[in-house]
């Protein structure tokens, strides 16, 4: 059994919807179906799920919402009139739930964005049931608190509740039939709607896989294969075929778009294979992400990510690598700015401290630094903003000697200072951190270097 997802370009337009479609009765294995929120039809165009932002935002400031409304409504009765559905109930179903939303008490702020905002997909699934049933397939629309999906945490940025996996498997579901599921969107305990963080229905996907002990998770997004490099940066970078599920966390990490870099640790945990394809070009083998053992690899290095989302903190002071509780310190500070730390290379005398930048403040940098000077009295202490992170991973290069040399003299030759340099114990991986502005020659150069 196989549990698909697709994102919201998968399911932009009614074309779209029948691609997907045929991708669903090509394969009776595929028995579960995770939907997204319509993404973008062309450049320029505004997601779904943006939209119900503005919604909930004008909500929120008591605003005249009709015309959002009629908008949003509008981007599902496109898709149903491509398969001439639009006087069927199923509008007037997604109408009145649209109208509904603003009529609700929430808890807070949070919960009603969570509310809105998870209703793209919600929606989705319930118009992909509907066509399906137009078309005598079996389905149904299933969500998640049926399923037994529950959430704790955070309104906007849920966290499964482990007892799920347990409900979810005990799900009565015939073999011939089809689940349409939302994903993006669950439910508390106390029945109030949750979503999940970036990248939530690929997190809705994997948790399906693991709870429904899929044979197969399929990912379908809008590129053929994930690629050893950003597309943007160097030209027909090559194709992965296959990558462990090591690799694909490293480089969703450092930026691979494809996955959020949570996503898919259900299905690792559960040892469950993903492959990743193209909804417009189906038959296309994609990019298989597989456990560790199962892969041998050939070549030292498998993908090079770069993100540029990260700043940094400079800390000098002499001998810092003979006082004890030096490091407890400076994470006490962190903790009560409530910011966690990405990476911390140090030396003898001196130590870089790697943050994503979208935790600080103007106001709360000026509070770390008050701090440091106050309790650690460093020597010198600088905040580098422009900042980014090159990641070259690949399990092979644990086996082949010489591939860093290969990377840090092309590097030289190109005239790419490194700041900072990194390797774990796994050995799979290491980071290098570069200006920004010198970030996609560099990762040209090491691409050349390696490819």
């Amino acid at each position: 059994m196989k549990v698909v997802k697709f994102g919201g370009s998968s399911l932009a337009t009614g074309a779209q919807f029948q691609k997907v479609l045929d991708i669903i009765t090509a394969d009776n294995d595929r028995r579960v179906v995770v939907v997204s929120a319509p993404g973008k039809r062309f450049d320029g165009d505004i997601k779904v799920t943006d939209l119900l932002k503005t919604y909930a935002d004008q909500t929120i400031a008591g605003a005249y919402t009709d015309e959002i409304m009629t908008t949003i409504l509008a981007r599902y009765q496109e898709i149903a009139q491509h398969f001439s559905l639009e006087d069927n109930k199923i509008i007037l179903q997604i109408k009145q739930q649209l109208v509904h939303l603003n009529r609700v008490h929430y808890p807070s702020f949070n919960h009603l964005y969570a509310a809105f905002m998870g209703h793209g997909e919600l929606l989705n699934a319930q118009l992909l049931a509907a066509i399906m049933q137009e078309k005598g397939m079996p389905a149904s629309f299933v969500s998640p608190a049926e399923l037994g999906l529950t959430v704790t945490g955070s309104p906007r940025a849920a966290r499964l509740d482990p007892e799920s996996y347990h409900a979810i498997n005990q799900y009565q579901f015939d073999d011939t039939s089809l689940l349409i599921v939302p994903g993006f969107i669950a439910y508390t305990n106390d029945g109030y709607a949750a979503t999940f963080s970036r990248g939530g229905s690929d997190i809705t996907g994997a948790i399906l896989a693991r709870g429904l002990q899929a044979d197969l998770y399929e990912n379908f997004t809008d590129v053929s294969a994930i690629y050893s490099a950003n597309p943007k940066i160097v030209s027909h970078p090559q194709p992965i075929s296959k990558m462990t599920y090591r690799e694909m966390r490293e480089l969703s990490y450092a930026g691979f778009a494809v996955f959020h870099d949570e996503a898919i640790i259900p299905v690792i945990e559960a040892n469950i294979p993903i492959n990743v394809k193209n909804t417009n070009d189906p038959q296309a083998p994609g990019t298989m992400i597989m456990p560790n053992h199962e892969i041998d690899s050939e070549n030292p290095v498998t993908g090079i990510a770069n993100d540029n989302r990260f700043a940094a903190l400079y800390l000098h002071r002499y001998l810092l690598n003979r006082e004890v509780g030096f490091t407890l310190k400076i994470l006490q500070i962190l903790a009560t700015y409530n910011v966690s730390y990405e990476h911390m290379p140090s030396g003898i005398d001196d130590m870089t401290i790697i943050f994503d930048k979208a935790q600080l403040t103007p106001e709360i940098k000026a509070h770390i630094s008050h701090d440091l000077y106050a309790i650690i009295a460093p020597d010198e202490l600088d905040w580098l903003d422009d900042y980014a992170i090159i990641m070259i991973v690949g399990e092979g290069m644990q086996q082949h000697i010489g591939t860093f040399s290969k990377i840090t003299s092309s590097l030289a030759e190109a005239g790419i200072n490194l700041p900072m340099i990194n390797q774990g114990a796994s050995q799979i991986s290491t980071m290098i951190g570069v200006p920004v502005d010198r970030m996609n020659e560099a990762v040209r150069v090491i691409y050349n270097a390696v490819f």
